[in-house]
């Protein structure tokens, strides 16, 4: 009888060892599965990385060197002597500045009379503005760049920030969802207590948009940053040129140093890098209270 009784009890243990093994074997799997990805996706910016730290003469040698056998260090400076580097990232973080001022400028005020205003056609409007979304960029290129000729406005920095002071539509609807989630009550107690529709929104609303503020200023951040095709659609003097454009004129001048165009494109990542790095909390909780409450 006791060996029949202690028969169930093994099978049971045998039955979750086997279980276990076979959750470890399907979590093992999983994370081999997501480091060769993580791998692949990182294998650009090594080779970058790597190319930067490269000779002339090393950086198409076949078999290719993965690991430089010595570390230029000098091409990142070099990239300064070579062309006017320093000046292309002061250029690019001037727009930037601008850009960002606007955009926050116009999205917290738009989002906030979609969001806490009532006036007639409010829906309406607010469903043309989203339509906007629909068209495509390269359509309104043409004559965006006859109204900013005609104003005499090529060939200078306007038309690469002025209509970041008229909002983006993204942004709005963004910032729009994210104050519909505060409670009016807040509106409604602020007003009892002798506060101005200006005062509710600068003491209130906007404090509590933070995260969805930190996500307007990623965004504006990353798109101007990367900005190749305005900057090469409006400037032509070379001094006023931006990082991006800065360096497809870099690789047009200095064709086979490839080594300096991969030290001064990693210079160039830095910047959104550490943008990144400093307002991950913020970016992250932000998405999620937008997926959540958006």
């Amino acid at each position: 009888m006791s060996e029949i009784s202690t028969y169930p009890q093994e099978s049971k243990r045998r039955l979750s060892l086997t279980a276990r093994q076979a959750d470890w074997i399907e979590k093992i799997l999983w994370y081999a599965v997501l480091i060769s990805v993580a791998a692949l996706l990182i294998l650009p910016l090594y080779w970058m990385l790597a190319t930067s730290l490269k000779t002339p003469r090393s950086t198409f040698m076949l078999p290719p060197e993965w690991i430089p056998s010595t570390l230029e260090w000098r091409n990142f400076t070099q990239v300064f002597e070579e062309v006017p580097f320093g000046r292309f990232l002061l250029n690019t973080l001037l727009l930037v500045v601008l850009n960002i001022i606007g955009e926050l400028f116009a999205v917290t005020l738009v989002a906030y009379g979609f969001a806490r205003l009532r006036f007639p056609g409010r829906s309406f409007l607010f469903l043309v503005m989203l339509s906007t979304l629909m068209i495509p960029y390269h359509v309104t290129l043409v004559p965006r760049f006859i109204l900013f000729s005609k104003l005499g406005w090529v060939d200078t920095y306007l038309p690469l920030f002025v209509p970041a002071f008229t909002g983006s539509s993204f942004l709005i609807f963004l910032v729009r969802q994210y104050m519909m989630s505060i409670p009016l009550e807040l509106d409604e107690a602020a007003y009892i207590d002798g506060a101005s529709r200006f005062g509710v929104f600068w003491r209130i609303i906007v404090p509590l948009s933070k995260p969805a503020l930190v996500l307007v200023v990623v965004f504006t951040f990353v798109g101007v940053w990367n900005d190749f095709l305005q900057p090469l659609i409006y400037l032509n003097d070379p001094q006023k040129f931006t990082v991006s454009l800065g360096l497809s004129f870099f690789q047009g001048a200095r064709e086979t140093n490839w080594n300096l165009l991969m030290a001064g494109s990693l210079m160039a990542t830095i910047p959104p890098l550490l943008l990144f790095f400093f307002a991950q909390r913020q970016l992250i909780g932000g998405i999620a209270i937008e997926g959540l409450k958006g």
